[in-house]
């Protein structure tokens, strides 16, 4: 009697040459087994291949059981540095990535392009974007990207421009440290020596440092979006109307051409409580339209108190925002809960400190249980991030608005404490300024995201030359502030700190070399005839491609965004030269793992994205 073929079910259990065969014919780039029999043991692990793959797209020919392969544990390499080997590595990978993000720098800087699998690729010259798609597939190198990666990310969390040169200088400062420490030189006495000689320039740019006029806002706008003119003078103009202190937001339009509009709201320092409250993954932020506001004056602990209005806000399907002086978690959890769920959208802030702002009121009779929908405030629009809230309203209640301002400076001036004036200051700034939104329009969505990149870093860089002053740009402060070294080390302890103030005096050279060479100039040249001058306002335009006075020509950079990158290549240097083991995760080649259940057919698989 012959072996017939079972019927098909799904609990039927594939055999190797089923396995093989579904392989083979669905990832043809799968490197084969040497021999010509079908053994899964064969197969090595890709990166490229699905976490999962259905059970039910596998022939099921036989009830024969599955196959036991065991994972072998991932594990840990340690790699010491006694020949440099493993420095070299790390130094391969940060000059890789520093040239990737090199040839963005300065008005003449190229575009990159990253591919986006989910759409159309991205034309950035950001370098924060672009410094998040590196992943490289050497275990070293990749270690050397994400030490430099700190230097642009804490650069572009406090100032939010500036990550390139932050990079471009770290790089200078570990090629120039290597190369002394290679022969020979103590690596700690190096480090104190870069890390006294950072403290000693921060302290030599705030004297070089100025406060910005209110006509260069336009020109430092425009330097940091690529020299783009068009934004830089439209985030000007939203700073007049709003006042420097107000708040401006940049979004993407509808529309080809860019456009401006002031609208009443307020925006204050207190982000979601929860992040599982996010709408939009990407920028981590909470958006919403249309949305009803729940104030209340106490921390809610019971979240009975709140099912009454999440019912109606339910029943209305409208968005919710919840503002109380704390939620504990319990009262917390419903809300989240019902978010997860897309029952409703919802999201709850902490209140800011600003005095009187209650709805909800136990001493005047209200209570949350008793409270309906006529007690909720409205925006037409609401912006939550981490950090802030943004509250955009309609303009309807304009008139009572106007009437609080009154009451709050009649306040003022009755007011003698000088902390109690500030505070409701800051109230009257907030309620009268208004909001500015920027709505960014381009021809194509690739050309739309590259203009908000830019016209984000715009405005950042913006504000913090309003914070901080600004000092003459085109990478000639950096220039300046090497010939400050020969003074500063005076003041260090040996030959070996004097050898670290060296290498930072080289670094510094390093992001105007670099603006120059984009331009297609030689950057040494460049570097010695603006030393040559006394004036500190000397410099080269690379977007004329002439020297002049760079104050006078608009070339401008903030005096924040210039201190955090000396202070922050400063840091990873330090840690990147004083690095003598690198422990790193490794998995060896292995077979291909499979777990069989009655619905999938899996493996463990370590994603790789390749440069």
């Amino acid at each position: 009697m012959t072996n017939a073929r079972p019927a098909h079910n799904a609990l039927s259990s594939p055999t190797d040459e089923d396995i093989c065969s579904l392989l083979s014919s669905r990832y043809p780039s799968l490197p084969r087994p040497k021999s010509s029999t079908s053994s899964l043991a064969e197969y090595t692990m890709p990166s490229c291949l699905p976490s999962t793959l259905a059970i039910s797209q596998i022939p099921h020919s036989t009830r024969s059981p599955p196959p036991s392969f065991f994972p072998k544990a991932y594990t840990r390499e340690v790699y010491f540095n006694h020949d440099l080997s493993t420095t070299k590595k790390l130094q391969a990978g940060v000059d890789l990535v520093t040239d990737l993000l090199g040839v963005t720098l300065g008005p003449k800087g190229r575009n990159v392009v990253l591919e986006n699998k989910y759409g159309p690729p991205k034309i950035v010259n950001d370098g924060e974007t672009i410094l998040k798609e590196v992943e490289l597939q050497d275990p070293l190198e990749n270690v050397g990207v994400k030490l430099v990666r700190q230097a642009a990310a804490k650069t572009n969390d406090i100032v939010g421009d500036g990550s390139t040169t932050a990079i471009v200088l770290a790089r200078g400062l570990i090629d120039e440290g290597v190369k002394v420490i290679s022969a020979g030189m103590n690596p700690i006495q190096i480090v104190r020596g870069i890390e006294k000689t950072a403290k000693a320039l921060v302290s030599e740019l705030r004297l070089m440092s100025r406060e910005i006029e209110e006509h260069e806002i336009a020109d430092v706008a425009a330097v940091s979006a690529g020299n783009d003119h068009t934004i830089g003078n439209m985030i000007a103009d939203a700073l007049r109307k709003v006042g420097k202190q107000g708040f401006i937001r940049i979004e993407t339009g509808r529309c080809t051409e860019n456009s401006l509009q002031v609208v009443e709201g307020m925006q204050f320092d207190r982000g979601y409580l929860s992040p599982y409250f996010v709408t939009d993954r990407a920028s981590m932020s909470v958006e919403f339209s249309d949305c009803k506001i729940l104030l209340v004056d106490k921390k809610l602990t019971n979240p009975k108190e709140i099912l009454g209005i999440l019912d109606e806000a339910l029943k209305g399907s409208y968005p919710l925002l919840v503002i109380a002086e704390g939620i504990e978690e319990e009262a917390l959890a419903p809300l989240i809960r019902n978010k997860l769920k897309g029952l409703l959208k919802v999201a709850a802030i902490k209140a800011p400190a600003f005095g009187e702002r209650t709805v909800i009121r136990d001493d005047v009779g209200l209570t949350l249980e008793k409270a309906g929908v006529e007690v909720l405030g409205s925006a037409v629009k609401v912006f939550i991030t981490k950090d802030s809230t943004l509250l955009v309203t309609d303009g309807s209640t304009q008139a009572l608005v106007e009437k609080r301002i009154a009451e709050l400076r009649s306040l003022v001036e009755n007011t003698e404490e000088k902390f109690d004036k500030k505070i409701v200051s800051e109230r009257i700034a907030r309620l009268s300024d208004g909001i500015a939104i920027i709505q960014v329009g381009a021809q194509t969505v690739v050309e739309l995201k590259d203009k908000k990149l830019r016209a984000e870093d715009a405005l950042n860089a913006t504000r913090a030359a309003i914070e901080e002053g600004v000092v003459v740009g085109g990478g000639c402060c950096l220039l300046r502030l090497s010939m400050k070294v020969d003074s500063i080390k005076e003041f260090l302890d040996n030959e070996e700190q004097k050898v670290g103030a060296d290498i930072f005096k080289q670094a510094l050279s390093y992001p105007s070399k670099l603006i120059a060479k984009n331009a297609g100039v030689n950057g040494n040249v460049v570097a010695e005839k603006v030393l040559s001058s006394n004036d500190v306002r000397y410099g080269y335009n690379a977007a004329k491609n002439c020297y002049e006075d760079l104050m006078a020509a608009g070339i401008l950079d903030p005096s924040k965004v210039v201190r955090c990158c000396l202070e922050h290549a400063s840091s990873v240097a330090k840690t990147f030269l004083t690095a003598d083991v690198v422990v790193v995760d490794a998995m060896e080649n292995m077979p291909l793992v499979l777990l069989l259940s009655d619905a999938y057919l899996s493996y463990p698989a370590k994603k790789e994205r390749r440069l």
